[in-house]
């Protein structure tokens, strides 16, 4: 189900989404004024793209109001140059204005090209619309690159060869499961969930540090949600689903494992199902009321219908009364039995 706002660009915006593809265009702000997305500003390339990024981005923010910004970088993609998406939230906006925002990114995307859009990156503060502080995120939401079979093997033999000491920094391990420590990215990205800046988090377990990273934060309309669950590795999810039940609606967060089966290691099965009931305790200290708790092999499970009837299951109002089965026919008249006296 889409949770989208309905909120649409204006004539004039989509013009600029029309010439902003030939090259000529750094940056275009995008505000949301009367139920529209409408175009607050554009400016042309200067010079490198590092260059131009503080000294055209930083004067677009308003330390109050949340906007889009659309910042053209350097390098190419089949569809032409990429570009970067960045939320604009201050902490100083009302929920509203968080809610829309968040609501409607996914539709800004879409009319401007999101093929075209490589990069994402949500800022809350005016550090994090800096030139650093898009190096920390990208710095922070790093994923290493899958290793092989045979360097899964080695790396094992090294951690039992060399990982033999238990001090204060080792994983703490208890009968209810093993305790990995969340990276300060997780934390952050976990408390702007539940402050609605995202709808959807993806947690991943760095095998080597033992250590739970956040892996990807998005606004993931219920429709796009199984495209995001990976085929090959195990992850963690939790996603804000959104709906109407009876008439009402409601917002519930939903925690998901996912475990493709064997196509991941049996360590990798083995940490994330052991770290599973630990992390779960680290999300509700952190706020986050998971109102049901899934395990999936596949994203394809995902659907409407399925998380409906997890949430709230069909009672059943008129159960069948218990027939007694007919006897055998023609069996004759019930015989009566004496009980046997006493001797």
């Amino acid at each position: 189900m889409s949770h989208q706002t309905g909120i649409k660009a204006n004539e004039k915006l989509s013009k600029i989404f029309g010439k902003s593809k030939n090259g000529k265009i750094r940056v275009i702000k995008v505000s949301i004024e009367n139920e529209e997305l409408t175009c607050s500003g554009t400016t042309e390339v200067k010079k490198d793209w590092e260059r131009d990024y503080d000294k055209l981005i930083t004067p677009l923010l308003d330390e109050n109001v949340p906007c889009y910004i659309l910042y053209r970088l350097d390098t190419k993609t089949s569809m032409g140059h990429a570009w970067l998406l960045l939320s604009w939230v201050p902490d100083a906006a009302s929920i509203r204005q968080k809610m829309v925002y968040a609501s409607t990114k996914a539709t800004l995307k879409t009319e401007f090209g999101s093929a075209h859009i490589t990069e994402e990156i949500h800022c809350t503060s005016a550090d994090e619309a800096t030139l650093d502080g898009y190096n920390r995120h990208k710095k922070a939401f790093a994923t290493p690159a899958p290793l092989t079979s045979r360097e899964e093997e080695l790396a094992e033999l090294r951690k039992a060869e060399v990982k033999t000491d238990v001090n204060t920094d080792t994983r703490h391990q208890t009968l209810g499961g093993i305790s990995c420590p969340l990276s300060d990215a997780t934390i952050d990205a976990i408390k702007d969930l539940v402050k609605g800046s995202y709808d959807y988090l993806q947690f991943r377990i760095d095998l080597d540090e033992e250590c739970i990273h956040v892996s990807h934060a998005a606004v993931v309309p219920l429709l796009e949600l199984p495209k995001h669950i990976p085929e090959d590795h195990a992850r963690y999810h939790l996603y804000m689903f959104k709906h109407t039940h009876e008439g009402d609606y409601q917002e519930a967060f939903v925690f998901i494992y996912s475990m493709p089966g064997y196509s991941c290691s049996v360590r990798e099965r083995m940490m994330y199902s052991s770290c599973k009931a630990p992390f779960l305790d680290h999300l509700n200290s952190l706020g986050v009321d998971v109102v049901k708790r899934l395990e999936i092999d596949s994203g394809t499970e995902l659907t409407e219908d399925f998380l409906q009837d997890e949430l709230h299951p069909k009672k059943i109002l008129h159960r069948p009364a218990f027939a007694k089965p007919k006897g055998p026919p023609n069996r004759g008249a019930k015989r009566l039995t004496r009980p046997q006296e006493e001797s």
